[in-house]
């Protein structure tokens, strides 16, 4: 199975080294001229992966024609540029293998229902789960969940996929591995507000308890199963980027909690915080569904610009309730 990646970022170059592990041939797609440049010359992509020797079974590319032919596509472009990618690809009935993890702003549609609106003859997988791509690259144990309804092909990517230090798990529930993808970007911005704004250890905790509460309340509405959601697309992703500074939305969390402005936070960044795109169209979603995610409208209210003290007390200051509502 020869595999194709859209997407030269850290992420999408990190899942290129593993499809390239046993020395079978990947061929990657990318939007800058040096990380093709770079990844073809000396194989590494010194603008997104530095320091990580890439394998030579990797090759760069600049044109999305290139990609005609593979057996399956790793679709690793952002969620908001999912859909004009897919849309200058041709694709047909090639697996597509979702690996960005967002809502698509002014649709509202998760990246799986992009995916099939734009080429509704591929079959589409997602591959979600805790994975900095740094700690993916250098090859340290990694453990995703891979979705996909159809199970022969969810087997045949899984062995294609899988390495000494990356192990698939299996799932037939697409919208869960989706759902608690985008849902945790948003929840870790609000942990990085708590480390930022020096609130403790303690508000950290209860913040991933209570938000994990509202990425399943959400998931089951949406029609998500809950052991999904408690699996590491779900959990075991948030507790990473609830965690780390290695996560690009608990880092932008860290700079609104000590006082900065988002538009400041997102202007410096060469790499994408999902969740400042995914936090107001989630509010959005939720609304319809007619489910309350308290803390997912305090961060929207803090990348709208509102005070880190009033937005945090405001949150507080809810009403009493029982453990589960």
């Amino acid at each position: 199975m020869k595999i194709g990646v859209i997407g030269g970022g850290a992420w999408g170059t990190a899942l290129a080294q593993v499809a390239a592990h046993r020395g079978e041939p990947v061929l990657l797609w990318a939007r800058e001229p040096e990380v093709v440049a770079g990844i073809n010359a000396n194989h590494e992509n010194g603008l997104f992966l530095a320091g990580v020797p890439l394998s030579p079974a990797i090759r760069a590319t600049g044109s999305l024609g290139d990609l005609a032919g593979v057996d399956a596509l790793l679709v690793v472009a952002p969620a908001q540029h999912v859909r004009s990618v897919l849309a200058e690809t041709a694709v047909g009935t090639t697996p597509l293998v979702l690996c960005a993890k967002g809502i698509e702003a002014g649709t509202r549609m998760l990246v799986g229902e992009v995916a099939r609106a734009v080429h509704p003859q591929a079959p589409v997988a997602v591959l979600s789960g805790p994975t900095f791509a740094h700690e993916v690259a250098a090859g340290l144990p990694t453990a995703v969940t891979l979705a996909v309804r159809d199970a022969a092909l969810g087997e045949a990517l899984a062995a294609r996929l899988a390495a000494p230090h990356f192990r698939p798990y299996a799932s037939d529930d697409v919208i869960g591995a989706e759902i608690g993808g985008a849902v945790k970007n948003v929840l870790a911005i609000a942990c990085g507000v708590v480390e930022g704004a020096g609130l403790g250890q303690n508000a950290r905790a209860a913040l991933i308890a209570r938000g994990f509460a509202e990425m399943t309340r959400f998931g089951l509405a949406r029609g998500a199963r809950a052991e999904t959601l408690a699996g590491l697309s779900g959990l075991g992703d948030l507790v990473l980027t609830c965690s780390s500074t290695s996560s690009r939305n608990f880092s932008l969390g860290v700079g609104l909690g000590r006082g900065r402005a988002a538009a400041d936070l997102l202007a410096d960044r060469r790499t994408v915080a999902e969740g400042a795109f995914t936090a107001p169209v989630l509010r959005e979603a939720a609304a319809i569904a007619g489910v309350e995610m308290p803390v997912t409208d305090a961060v929207c209210r803090l990348l709208a610009g509102e005070p880190v003290d009033g937005v945090i007390g405001a949150l507080l200051a809810r009403p009493l309730r029982r453990e589960g509502e």
